[in-house]
C-alpha cells in the first residue's frame, strides 16, 4: 500500500504542476477578494480531480478491465501516456522562447482572471481535463487502484490522497495568504508569479520527460512478463 500511495502521490504532483492554473491562482490571490475567488478556485480543481479519478474507477469497474503488471490493458495505456509525456515534455523543452521572456500564454491570463467566478471555474475545469497528459495521468492512476485489487475504503483512500496531493501546488500559497497575512505573503507570491512565468515551461518538460521514460519502462516491463506468459 505504501509503494502504491507513492506511485499516487507522483502522479497527483505531476497533475497538478499545471503552470497555467497556478499562475492564473496566484493572480487571483493578488486581486480583488482574494480569499473566496482563491478558494473557490481550488475547490474547483480538487472536485474537478475527484470526480475525473471516481468516473474512470466507476467505469472500470464496470468493464472488468484487468490491469495486472504485463496485461494489454495497463501495458497499452503505460506505452501511450509515455509517448504522449515525452512528446509534451520534448516540445515545451524545444520551443522555449528567449530567455526572461514569458511564455504566451502568459498574456492570456490576465483577461481569463477578470472573467466572473463561475465561468472561470468551469473554464478552468474543462482546461484541466482537455489536457491529453492529465489524461493519462488520471487514467494511470486509476489503472494503479484497479490493479491492486483494493477493498472499496483503501481505494476511496488512494484516490483521495492522489486528490489532495494534486492540489498541493494550489492548497498552499491559499493557505499562506489565510494564515500568515497578505503583508507577508504577497510579495511573495509575486515574486513566485515572476519566477514561474520565466520557468513554469522548462519545470513542465523536465517532469514530463521524467515521467514518460518512468511509464515507458513500466510498459516494456509489461511487454516483457505479457510475452513470458504468452
Amino acid at each position: 500500500m505504501g509503494t502504491l500511495l507513492a506511485e499516487l502521490a507522483a502522479f497527483g504532483l505531476a497533475v497538478g504542476f499545471s503552470p497555467l492554473h497556478i499562475a492564473l491562482l496566484l493572480l487571483l490571490l493578488l486581486g480583488p477578494r482574494p480569499l473566496q475567488r482563491g478558494g473557490w478556485f481550488v475547490l474547483g480543481w480538487l472536485l474537478t480531480t475527484a470526480a475525473a479519478v471516481a468516473l474512470l474507477l466507476t467505469v472500470g469497474h464496470g468493464l472488468v478491465l484487468t490491469m495486472e503488471q504485463g496485461s494489454t490493458h495497463r501495458t497499452g495505456l503505460d506505452l501511450l501516456a509515455a509517448g504522449a509525456l515525452l512528446g509534451l515534455g520534448l516540445k515545451e523543452l524545444l520551443s522555449r522562447e528567449e530567455e526572461n521572456q514569458p511564455p504566451g500564454w502568459t498574456t492570456k491570463l490576465e483577461n481569463f482572471c477578470a472573467l466572473p467566478l463561475p465561468l472561470l471555474l468551469g473554464v478552468s475545469a474543462l482546461v484541466e481535463l482537455a489536457s491529453p497528459d492529465d489524461l493519462f495521468l488520471l487514467a494511470k492512476t486509476a489503472s494503479s487502484l484497479l490493479a491492486a485489487n483494493l477493498g472499496r475504503g483503501n481505494e476511496l483512500l488512494g484516490a483521495v490522497v492522489f486528490t489532495l496531493v494534486s492540489g498541493l501546488l494550489l492548497l498552499l500559497p491559499l493557505l499562506g495568504l489565510l494564515l500568515v497575512g497578505p503583508e507577508r505573503v504577497l510579495p511573495l507570491l509575486r515574486n513566485g508569479k515572476q519566477w514561474l512565468f520565466a520557468k513554469g515551461d522548462l519545470l513542465v518538460g523536465l517532469v514530463s520527460i521524467g515521467l514518460g521514460l518512468y511509464l515507458g519502462w513500466q510498459g516494456i516491463e509489461g511487454l516483457q512478463l505479457g510475452a513470458a506468459l504468452a
